[in-house]
């Protein structure tokens, strides 16, 4: 099976600080990615969402490991329409005062069994709007 892993990065004009709350902190996930269920910062806890766009696609996820304000990574599947899981890291690095964010989802080829809407091209839509969109727009906000 051909690796899909993903990589998008961006640099926005906000601390690393910032970030990480952006990223650990469900009041304000829900403003820039999902309302988030069951989420706590710690290993191994599991937490799901569902898109808002009605897909309905319950997003199941477990953390793997937590690095603060560097780094968070976790398990993400879709145990109702596919046997695969993936894994999601979020990279962040102190970047001329500003932070490099660096979002890597692999694993994409495990939800073969899923179809057409569990595609590379779907992820790489989705997480294009949500690395250079969603949360830059959330943070320049947040100023």
């Amino acid at each position: 099976m051909k690796d899909q892993t993903i990589i998008v990065e961006t640099i926005v004009n906000a601390t690393v600080k910032s970030v990480w709350e952006a990223l650990t902190v469900p009041e304000k996930m829900k403003n820039w990615y999902f309302t988030v269920n069951n989420f706590e910062l710690r290993e191994r806890n599991e937490f799901y969402f569902y898109e808002p766009n009605g897909t309905n696609f319950k997003h199941v996820c477990r953390i793997i490991d937590i690095v603060p304000e560097k780094r968070i990574r976790y398990s993400w599947s879709y145990p109702e329409y596919s046997n695969g899981v993936s894994i999601v890291s979020w990279q962040l690095a102190a970047q001329d005062g500003k932070t490099l964010v660096r979002l890597k989802h692999s694993g994409i080829e495990n939800f073969m069994d899923a179809g057409s809407d569990l595609s590379r091209e779907n992820f790489v839509a989705g997480w294009e709007e949500i690395v250079k969109k969603s949360l830059p727009g959330y943070l320049a906000n947040q100023s």
